[in-house]
């Protein structure tokens, strides 16, 4: 229920929009302003908690701090890798691109949500219900942020479904393998530094790719009110996670 609730993201390219650059500066600054939220409301604070279990509080931060900047490192190399690559059949090799890098950061940002959804189910099914609509409600804005750019790169509405379903699965694939093999050996300390280095990921692409190429259509006005809209329904998201 958490992962598939991605696909519901795709439900705006089956629409046509007249002003198609307005439309492509409020979703991708609407996916910066979640992610951003994302990175700054849960996994960062989330990651100090887990950390602070294992180490004082300033190798604590210090580890917080590592680990963010090998998560940026990691994501501004994989970007200037795809950057070389050039693939057929796309209209927009931009565009498509931070479909795929956002893809490759929601699932890193999934399959640990699959793990705790798991974990927090299988000690109480009460909890997990609740883990899992608050996770399923911010899934959905991380799905326009895969399937949104990868539509209009593409203009292929079965490929922004494929690549949007591929992220939301990462999530009961992560449980998965939290049932057959990871569930003893997780702890706090590495799921400290996963989390901290998704956060760096995020706001590399939030930033350096959601932010930059919706700032490019010249709609200052609508990126930065979709942008906080995005932060809103975020932090409504991270209120019912925590309620």
């Amino acid at each position: 229920m958490a992962g598939l609730s991605t696909l519901l993201g795709t439900i705006p390219i089956f629409f046509s929009f007249q002003e198609k650059e307005r439309f492509l500066a409020a979703t991708l600054s609407f996916a910066a302003g979640v992610m951003i939220t994302v990175s700054l409301t849960d996994l960062l604070p989330e990651s100090i908690v887990l950390l602070k279990n294992v180490f004082f509080p300033i190798p604590a931060y210090l580890f917080l701090f590592i680990f963010f900047v090998l998560g940026l490192l990691l994501s501004m190399f994989v970007d200037r890798h795809m950057q070389k690559k050039k693939t057929k059949g796309v209209k927009n090799q931009k565009l498509y691109r931070i479909g795929l890098v956002s893809m490759i950061a929601i699932i890193l940002h999934n399959l640990p949500e699959g793990i705790a959804t798991f974990l927090s189910s299988s000690q109480n099914m009460a909890l997990g219900l609740t883990l899992t609509i608050a996770i399923a409600l911010h899934n959905i804005p991380e799905g326009i942020s895969i399937s949104i750019p990868v539509y209009y790169a593409t203009n292929s509405r079965k490929k922004a479904c494929l690549y949007t379903l591929f992220s939301g699965l990462s999530e009961p694939f992560g449980a998965l393998v939290a049932y057959l093999f990871l569930a003893p050996f997780i702890n706090d300390q590495i799921m400290g530094f996963l989390l901290s280095m998704i956060a760096g990921i995020m706001i590399h692409i939030s930033i350096y790719e959601l932010l930059k190429e919706a700032f490019s259509y010249q709609k200052r006005k609508t990126t930065i009110l979709s942008f906080l809209f995005g932060f809103i329904v975020m932090l409504g998201s991270h209120f019912l996670l925590n309620s």
